[in-house]
């Protein structure tokens, strides 16, 4: 049996509220409205701050302060398309000048202007932002409204032009700007007589040329009767759309002989002066410009620094004063959110552009670095290139870190502890622990480095080196793509990189290769060690073993032995053979002891329990101890050999199954992690896997 697609459609069309977009209605049923729900009154900011909330918030603390991460911005309306990762402090900043323009503190009146690198998700999250007001404005919740002008068909006085029954407001503006200034303050009063919750009817601003034009004259017709006057007036539901032009505009530098500030503020419509006779009437006037159209809503400013003088000094009034100058015509006042996005060196020479002390006054700059934590680094990339979209080719593990690894390692800034490298410093700001560092010395290393995040790699940088790798997979494994493929890219690129001419800064993010290839090594021989001797039971019982000794140790009391009974001296042999793994000096042994001790009392203190896996050094220097322990079962030697016996290639075979089975490894980069650490240890580099 055929579906019957009418009344499919019906019903998708019953879900999406399609009819309640196009309601429409007289002026007292709009009043009634207002009374049941002031909400609908909103203006631009309060509408995008609710909007913003929708959606939800959670809180988490981050380096002893709390973070309020909106989820908003991960665009789960459309599956994450558009999400936005690592930067909820930058988000939140951004949502507190929203809100703080929504409660009418000031930042109302002025440009917000993101800032930050090229690919740091500037236009991103405007793109967001105008995604989601238009959807918000189709919503229940989001309903606004906005009124056109219709003539009476038995006595049409002409006054919206020939065979013209009916004249949209031309900036979609709010219906009660139709009560006179002169008697607004009483009938707002009355409005929001008995309302109690958190909006009241507030009411800004004058009617646009075109519509004050019409309501003045029928106000003449009609002997000053503003009630006759309203019943020209159709309420109607206003749906934003940035493909209608309908309450979200764009504006973007263009060539500076093609473009004029009427792209702003509309021009003159020609065609229409013949029929009004001047071209001084305000309804021979496209009110189309961008900051017309985007009234009630939002406008973007797409590099907004690159444009010329005389377009920045429209944004002067756009912001303080919420209005525009059309050409010919008195100023108009506007109700919409203004955002801007640039660069740092468009920033820079706003600075020193000292005609320009108005702009900066006007603007609220909101830096959008890049990501400094390598698992929202990893975020980015994985929206993209995994087994869901890359068809054919598997990605061996840490492939994908790897590369977010040395993007982030170029963004951070060199730390001045003498005893702390840019890679720790990276494992810090990743939530990993290093024993002597605690929160206190994160909190400080972040703001120490003042321009953290505003220089390094672009994300869209080493996106094109990943799509490299995969599509042409020529240096690494057919069928495979691995850490070296990549980074081999990476560096390629660095000759022809367009934005770094710097020489001295290219061999510099060479060396910072050098550094993610060598911890990649660290990081494939742990992870064989481990499959090697996989017993995280037995690995957890040499811990605890460790760190009774260790406690023992630094507060001069004795350990209970569990078979014996008896009360011991620390097992010295024991740390030792630990310590040494990770280079621990004998002259060492008691500061780094007392670091361990010193770390699990303040975990303890935050009331978290100690897990050797936090303690990266440690975790290693365990790890080590047991494959010491357990590496004369299994010579890995024996791979770069042509032939083995059939016990050693069983074991061989057991530890690639668990390569496979628990870290997701395929056969092709199994075989190769295998053979790599092999070489490793036949040239006895076993030392530097610390």
């Amino acid at each position: 049996m055929a579906p019957d697609f009418k009344q499919l459609l019906n019903a998708i069309q019953e879900k999406q509220h399609f009819k309640d977009l196009t309601w429409s209605g007289n002026f007292w049923d709009y009043l009634d409205m207002v009374k049941e729900n002031p909400e609908i009154t909103r203006n631009a900011f309060q509408r995008m701050y609710d909007m913003i909330l929708t959606h939800g918030t959670s809180e988490y603390i981050d380096v002893k302060k709390k973070i309020t991460r909106y989820k908003f911005f991960d665009d789960e309306q459309n599956n994450g398309a558009d999400a936005v990762f690592g930067l909820d402090v930058p988000l939140m900043k951004f949502v507190n000048v929203i809100r703080a323009a929504a409660l009418g503190y000031g930042t109302e009146k002025r440009v917000i202007l993101l800032h930050g690198p090229v690919g740091s998700s500037k236009s991103t999250i405007v793109r967001l932002l105008k995604h989601g007001i238009e959807d918000y404005a189709k919503t229940p919740d989001g309903a606004m409204y906005t009124f056109e002008w219709i003539d009476n068909p038995e006595n049409p006085h002409g006054l919206l032009g020939a065979n013209t029954m009916s004249m949209i407001s031309p900036m979609h503006e709010e219906p009660l700007l139709l009560i006179p200034v002169e008697m607004r303050d009483e009938f707002v009063q009355e409005l929001n007589r008995g309302l109690d919750g958190e909006y009241r009817v507030n009411v800004r601003g004058d009617l646009c040329p075109a519509s004050r034009f019409i309501f003045t004259k029928l106000l003449e017709r009609h002997d000053g009767d503003v009630t006759k006057v309203l019943e020209y007036v159709r309420i109607k539901r206003l749906v934003l759309s940035e493909q209608d032009r309908v309450g979200i505009g764009t504006f973007q530098p263009k060539d500076e002989k093609n473009q004029d500030s009427t792209e702003l503020t509309g021009d003159i419509n020609y065609r229409k002066i013949a029929e009004y006779g001047s071209d001084s009437d305000p309804r021979a006037f496209n009110f189309d410009g961008e900051f017309n159209i985007s009234n009630r809503g939002i406008i973007e400013f797409v590099e907004v620094l690159k444009l010329d003088v005389a377009f920045l000094y429209d944004l002067l009034g756009a912001s303080q004063e919420h209005r525009v100058k059309p050409k010919k015509f008195a100023q108009t006042h506007i109700d919409e959110v203004i955002i801007g996005h640039t660069n740092e060196p468009e920033y820079r020479r706003l600075q020193n552009n000292e005609f320009m002390e108005a702009l900066r006054d006007r603007t609220v700059k909101i830096d959008i670095p890049y990501i400094t934590k390598l698992k929202d680094e990893i975020r980015i990339y994985e929206k993209d290139f995994n087994s869901r979209k890359i068809q054919g080719v598997h990605i061996a593990p840490h492939t994908i870190e790897t590369a977010a690894m040395w993007a982030i390692l170029t963004r951070l800034e060199t730390p001045k502890k003498a005893n702390l490298t840019r890679l720790q410093k990276l494992k810090l700001y990743n939530g990993k622990s290093i024993p002597g560092f605690t929160e206190d010395n994160v909190k400080e290393l972040r703001k120490e480095a003042l321009r953290e995040g505003l220089d390094g790699i672009s994300p869209r940088y080493v996106q094109d080196k990943l799509s490299n790798a995969f599509v042409n997979n020529k240096h690494g494994i057919v069928g495979c793509v691995n850490p070296f493929t990549v980074m081999n890219e990476l560096e390629s690129g660095l000759k022809h990189h367009s934005l770094i001419s710097n020489e001295e800064k290219k061999n510099q993010y060479r060396e910072l290769l050098n550094v993610v290839k060598q911890e990649y090594e660290d990081v494939i021989k742990s992870e064989v060690q481990r499959a090697i001797c996989a017993d995280e039971s037995a690995m957890s019982r040499l811990c605890a073993n460790y760190i009774d000794n260790v406690k023992a140790y630094t507060q001069r009391e004795k350990v209970r032995n569990v078979f014996t009974g008896r009360d011991e001296e620390p097992d010295e042999r024991l740390m030792r053979s630990i310590e040494e793994k990770i280079e621990i000096p004998e002259s060492r042994k008691d500061d780094f002891r007392r670091e361990i001790m010193n770390y699990i009392g303040a975990l303890s203190l935050e009331g978290k329990k100690f897990d050797y896996k936090t303690s990266e050094r440690l975790h290693k220097a365990l790890e080590l101890k047991m494959f010491e322990d357990q590496k004369d079962s299994i010579k890995l030697t024996s791979l770069v050999a042509t032939a083995v016996d059939k016990p050693t290639q069983d074991k061989i075979e057991t530890v690639k199954t668990r390569l496979i089975k628990d870290y997701g490894y395929c056969e092709i980069c199994a075989n190769y992690a295998l053979n790599y650490v092999s070489s490793i240890f036949a040239r006895g580099d076993v030392k530097n896997t610390k």
